[in-house]
């Protein structure tokens, strides 16, 4: 059955379009942090459809919101007044932190970040962005343009003229010897010499936590002290909050309120986990950037009841469950747990990451150069012993990235690390 599925997927979809393992997985239901294959066998999951499934799978507040909502009214456009879409806005523009702030929704985080380089760029009229060296903002024709992770950039081409800034990547690169005051004090340096070579950027974008770049984050306040260059001249700020978003950092609600003292972004972005897998992105931006455009726009499907619906019943139960705090505590015990593994384990470079976004690095023992065939091993391996983990990562995609739902218990944090420490040594 699924190697037949296989076959008709390659005679009808790109080639491009990757699949995980030597064997490809048809996964057909869900419930709370596991899923099942077409086989019936039952797996762990700790990537959650790449941190998207961010409660739970099969959420019964979700599942039952949706039902609810597809049984009065699914979809009507931007073109008439919705109710789910205007109250999951005003908790999202009050959650944001950012005064008088305007919500655009859309269908992905790709979109949202479209979106977001659109505002800016019409804002400040100036086609000229930042970007951050190993950074992912997604697959449209402008997102990729800014892009700075070359596997997932197909084309140097691009309506933007994009310029890289150091300061994504703690522990490789010019400035990893540094200590982070001197870190931050040399990417610094590096954007005011960048920034007296060009015309006046309309925006920096970054993740605080590089998500397909291999959960990789600066020392907390790098874009702080970026803010206080880009404030002086008027540059703005776009907070990619695409996996980092939503608490699953633990420590903090939004990623970038661990560089926060100089104020919220200019333009936050947003999508995946707000919709437990319902199809939600959207834009937060001051009311004088959002209202910029002198053009009319619509959306026909962001902000559509049904997702709406979604996100409003996915977002209570994250707030009154206080996941953003298991977050913190579960994913700080099994952060430490594979600290432990790795420890034992010759190709792991690095364990990091914050709350249940970890990145755990592979490369071939007794240097920096990066494993990926080690990472394949792995991800096969944890697969074979029922567990699912990502990949990702910079100079090739040998870190193994770990972020299952933001429910994740104890018990469940132990067996998922037992089976991935089996895995780890079997390379």
């Amino acid at each position: 059955m699924t190697r037949d599925l296989y076959a008709r997927h390659r005679a009808v979809l790109p080639d491009w379009l990757a699949l995980y393992y030597e064997d490809p997985l048809e996964i057909t239901h869900g419930e709370g942090r596991h899923v099942w294959d077409a086989a019936g066998n039952k797996y762990l999951d700790f990537f959650g459809g790449i941190l998207t499934t961010m409660t739970a799978h099969a959420l019964p507040e979700v599942t039952k919101a949706v039902a609810e909502q597809a049984g009065r009214i699914v979809h009507s456009s931007t073109l008439y007044l919705n109710r789910p879409m205007v109250e999951l806005a005003e908790r999202v523009a009050h959650l944001s932190g950012i005064p008088d702030a305007r919500v655009f929704f859309t269908t992905s985080g790709t979109e949202a970040n479209d979106t977001a380089l659109l505002l800016a760029t019409a804002h400040r009229r100036s086609n000229a962005i930042l970007a951050m060296r190993n950074s992912y903002h997604g697959r449209s024709f402008s997102a990729v343009g800014i892009t700075g992770n070359r596997g997932w950039s197909p084309t140097s081409l691009s309506p933007l003229q994009t310029l890289y800034v150091h300061g994504g990547v703690r522990t490789r690169g010019p400035y990893a010897d540094l200590d982070d005051r001197d870190f931050i004090d040399a990417c610094v340096a590096d954007l005011l010499d960048l920034l007296g070579h060009t015309r006046a950027p309309a925006a920096l974008i970054a993740e605080p936590v590089q998500g397909v770049g291999g959960f990789t984050s600066p020392p907390d306040g790098l874009y702080a002290a970026f803010r206080e260059v880009l404030r002086e001249r008027g540059i703005l700020w776009i907070s990619d909050e695409v996996q980092t978003g939503w608490g699953r950092t633990g420590e903090h609600f939004w990623g970038w309120q661990a560089h926060g003292r100089n104020g919220p972004p200019d333009i936050v972005t947003f999508a995946k986990g707000i919709g437990n897998g319902m199809s939600i992105g959207g834009v937060i931006a001051r009311a004088e950037i959002m209202n910029c455009l002198d053009a009319n726009s619509i959306s026909t499907f962001g902000g559509t009841q049904v997702t709406m619906a979604a996100g409003l019943a996915n977002l209570n139960h994250l707030l009154e469950h206080d996941l953003q705090g298991n977050a913190r505590r579960v994913g700080g015990l099994l952060i430490e747990r594979l600290r432990a593994v790795a420890a034992q384990v010759p190709h792991v470079r690095e364990v990091r990451g914050r709350g249940l976004m970890i990145g755990v690095e592979l490369t071939r023992p007794g240097t920096d150069e990066a494993a990926p065939e080690a990472a394949s091993t792995v991800l096969e391996e944890a697969r074979a012993g029922g567990l699912l983990v990502g990949k990702g990562g910079g100079h090739s995609t040998s870190v193994l990235r770990v972020a299952p739902p933001m429910s994740l218990t104890v018990a469940e944090a132990e067996e998922g690390a037992a089976i991935l420490e089996r895995a780890l040594r079997s390379i």
